[in-house]
C-alpha cells in the first residue's frame, strides 16, 4: 500500500485545518524568529572565526533543515514567497559554502575543518539527513533542483567517502537519520547508489565494535547488536525511531523480509511495551531513553517531543507494508495527544518533554542539592526556544506535512487511516477520483465520505476504542462507494476509563481517561489540590462541554475527595467529600501557567 501523498490531500476545515492555521500564521515565524535571534541561519554564512559570538553549534544544520522541510510543505499547499525567499537565500549560502567535493556543514567547514567525518558523536551524518530531506521536499513543492542537486553532491562525497574508499573516522552514523533521507533521495532521483548507501548504514549497524557515544554504552545509539537481531526498542528514543524508518523503507525496497520481520518486532515492543498512553515514548531523561518494560513513571517522563513523532513517522512506513489499523491507531494516538501537547495553544512556545503529571512541590524539594545531583523534572511550562531546539522545527515540518498520514491506496482500494476534514484525490479503476471527508472529530466521531468521478472501494480503519460497528479485517472496514452517493459513519465518542497492564507500576491502581481518541487531564487551576487524592465515581457519567477560559472541550465527573488532615499520619477514615473534577485534553495543559497535572486518577 502507498500512501498518498500530502500534497493531494487538502484540509478544508475542522480540528486540523485550524491547527495548521495556526502554524502558517505562528508557529514557523516564531520558530524562524527564534532562529534568527540565536545565529542558525547568519550560521550558513560559513564565517565564524575564533573569537566571534554565537559559535554555531553541531546541530544547528539540522534545526534549520527541518525548518526548511515545513516551509517546503507549507509552499506546497500555497505558494509562499516569503517563506520561498528565505529557502532560496539559505540554498544559496549553501552553494556558495559547499566544498569542491560536495561536502557542507556549518560546523565543521568553520570550527573543525580538520576533523570532517571522524567524530561518531557529532551528528554530522544526521545533519546531512534533515538537509536531504528539505531538499527533496523543496523540489517537490516548487520543482526547483538547485536545493536537490547540491544535496545530491553531498550525498556523493558520503558515499565516496564511506561506501567506496572506506577512510573515515567511523563506520555508521551516531545519530541515525541519514538512512531514511538516502531513501527518499532515491525515490526522488532514482539514483541507485543513495540507496545502496542506506543500506550499507543499516546493514553495519552492530556488526563491528565502534566507538561509544558520549561515553554511553553501544544499546545507547541502538549499536549493540546488528539491526536484524535487534528485539528490543532500547537506547535513545529519536535516534531509535529513526532508525527503524531507515530499516522499514529499506526493507521495503530490498524486498529484505528478514529486516521488515525485525521492523515488526520493534514497532510491537515500542507500542505493547514501552509506550505512554498518550503516544510518547522515551521514559528517562538519562540518555533520552526508553526504559525497562512497563517502566512508565509519570512525573519524570521524558516522552520527548521528537520521540512521538518519530514513532507516527515509523507507523506510517509500516503502513507500507498492507492495512493494518493497529498502526493507525497509533498515529492517531501520536497525533491527539503525546504530538499536540508539544506545542501551546498559540502555537508560539514548545515543550521538549511532555510529562503525564506535574508536581510543583516536587521542583522545591532539591533546592539545598547541587543541580547535577538533583531529580530531574520536565519543564512545567512551555518555552519559545531551547538550546538544544530539534523540536520546534520538527513540529513544524511534521504538522506542516499531516496530510501525509490521511489516506493510502493499492490497486483496488483506496484506505482512510485518520479522519480530517477535506479532500483527497486519487486514482482507481482507471480513473481519477476524489474523496471529501467531512467530520467534526474529534468533537464527533460522525464521518461522510463522498467520491466524485466515478465508483471506489473504501476502505476505513476502524478505531480501536470504538465499539466495533461494522465487520473488519486487519482492524478495516471495507465499502463500495457509489459515485456521489455519501457514505456516513459513526464510530461514537465515547468516554472510558482505561486501566494500564498492572506490570505499569506507576498506573496501579489508577485510571486515565479518553473521550476517543483524546487523553484528557485534571489540572489544579479546575480542581482542588492536592489531585493525586481525588477520586472519580466510576459509576458516574461524564457531562461534555466547553472550557470557560481555554478554547478546548472539558468533561466534568462526580468525585470524591478526603479533607487535609490535621497530623501527617492518622487513624484511617473514609470522610470522602463529595466535589466535581474537571478534566481538559491532556494536549491543552500548561497553557495558563504552572499547576499541577495529571492524567492517571484514583476512582471510587
Amino acid at each position: 500500500m502507498e500512501p498518498i501523498s500530502y500534497r493531494q490531500v487538502r484540509l478544508t476545515g475542522g480540528f486540523w485545518k485550524a491547527r495548521q492555521d495556526v502554524l502558517r500564521r505562528s508557529t514557523v515565524w516564531a520558530v524562524y524568529d527564534r532562529f534568527v535571534e540565536t545565529g542558525r541561519f547568519a550560521a550558513f554564512r560559513c564565517d565564524w572565526k575564533e573569537g566571534d559570538p554565537q559559535k554555531p553549534h553541531f546541530f544547528w544544520d539540522s534545526d534549520v533543515a527541518k525548518w526548511l522541510e515545513g516551509a517546503a510543505y507549507l509552499t506546497a499547499v500555497r505558494r509562499e514567497p516569503k517563506l520561498e525567499k528565505i529557502v532560496d537565500d539559505t540554498v544559496a549560502l549553501i552553494e556558495k559554502n559547499q566544498g569542491a567535493d560536495g561536502y557542507f556543514n556549518i560546523y565543521f567547514t568553520v570550527v573543525e575543518p580538520e576533523n570532517r567525518f571522524t567524530d561518531r558523536g557529532k551528528h554530522e551524518l544526521y545533519c546531512a539527513g534533515h538537509l536531504m530531506e528539505a531538499a527533496v521536499a523543496y523540489f517537490e513543492a516548487t520543482g526547483k533542483r538547485r536545493f536537490l542537486d547540491l544535496m545530491c553532491r553531498y550525498a556523493d562525497c558520503i558515499y565516496e567517502r564511506f561506501y567506496v574508499r572506506r577512510d573515515t573516522g567511523f563506520t555508521t552514523p551516531g545519530h541515525e537519520e541519514i538512512e531514511l533521507a538516502l531513501v527518499r533521495l532515491y525515490e526522488a532521483t532514482g539514483t541507485e547508489r543513495y540507496l545502496a548507501l542506506a543500506k550499507f548504514f543499516i546493514d553495519r549497524r552492530g556488526e563491528q565494535g565502534e566507538e561509544n557515544i558520549c561515553g554511553f554504552p553501544p544499546n545507547y545509539g541502538q549499536s549493540h547488536l546488528p539491526v536484524r537481531r535487534q528485539t528490543e526498542a532500547v537506547g535513545h528514543a529519536v535516534r531509535a525511531a529513526y532508525l527503524y524508518c531507515g530499516m522499514a523503507d529499506v526493507a521495503r525496497q530490498t524486498h529484505d523480509d528478514e529486516l521488515r520481520a525485525a521492523c515488526e518486532t520493534l514497532f510491537d515492543d515500542v507500542v505493547t511495551r514501552k509506550m505512554y498512553i498518550t503516544g510518547g515514548i522515551g521514559a528517562t531523561a538519562s540518555g533520552e531513553a526508553f526504559g525497562g518494560p512497563y517502566d512508565l513513571p509519570n512525573a519524570t517522563a521524558y516522552s520527548e517531543s521528537c520521540a512521538a513523532i518519530g514513532l507516527a513517522l515509523f507507523a506510517r512506513r509500516m503502513l507500507r507494508f498492507g492495512p493494518d489499523g493497529k498502526y493507525g491507531d497509533v498515529i492517531e494516538r501520536v497525533l491527539y495527544n503525546g504530538f499536540l501537547s508539544s506545542t501551546s495553544l498559540d502555537g508560539r512556545a514548545f515543550f521538549y518533554e511532555n510529562p503525564l503529571a506535574i508536581v510543583p512541590e516536587l521542583a522545591r524539594r532539591d533546592d539545598s542539592v547541587r543541580a547535577e545531583q538533583r531529580l530531574h523534572l520536565p519543564a512545567t511550562e512551555r518555552q519559545a526556544v531551547f538550546d538544544c531546539s530539534c523540536c520546534p522545527p520538527n513540529i513544524v515540518r511534521f504538522l506542516a506535512s499531516l496530510g501525509d498520514l490521511v489516506c493510502g491506496e493499492d490497486e483496488e482500494t483506496l484506505y482512510v487511516h485518520q479522519y480530517m476534514t477535506g479532500t483527497v484525490a486519487f486514482r482507481q479503476k482507471g480513473g481519477e477520483r476524489v474523496l471529501k471527508m467531512t467530520t467534526r472529530y474529534p468533537e464527533s466521531g460522525r464521518v461522510t465520505l463522498t467520491v466524485t468521478g466515478g465508483d471506489a472501494n473504501v476502505a476505513v480503519r476502524v478505531p480501536w476504542w470504538c465499539e466495533k460497528p461494522f465487520e473488519t479485517v486487519r482492524g478495516y472496514a471495507y465499502f463500495s462507494v457509489r459515485e456521489n452517493v455519501p457514505l456516513t459513519l459513526d464510530f461514537g465518542m465515547p468516554v472510558r476509563l482505561v486501566a494500564a497492564d498492572p506490570r505499569v507500576f506507576a498506573d496501579a491502581g489508577r485510571c486515565a481517561v479518553m473521550r476517543g481518541p483524546v487523553v484528557y487531564c485534571m489540572e489544579s487551576h479546575d480542581n482542588e489540590a492536592p489531585l493525586c487524592d481525588v477520586r472519580l465515581d466510576r459509576r458516574a457519567a461524564f457531562r461534555v462541554g466547553r472550557h470557560p477560559t481555554l478554547p478546548v472541550p472539558q468533561l466534568t465527573v462526580r468525585a470524591w475527595q478526603r479533607p487535609v488532615q490535621d497530623a501527617l499520619y492518622a487513624v484511617r477514615r473514609d470522610d470522602f467529600v463529595p466535589t466535581t473534577a474537571v478534566l481538559i485534553p491532556y494536549y491543552a495543559f500548561a497553557n495558563r501557567g504552572t499547576a499541577a497535572m495529571q492524567v492517571w486518577h484514583l476512582t471510587r
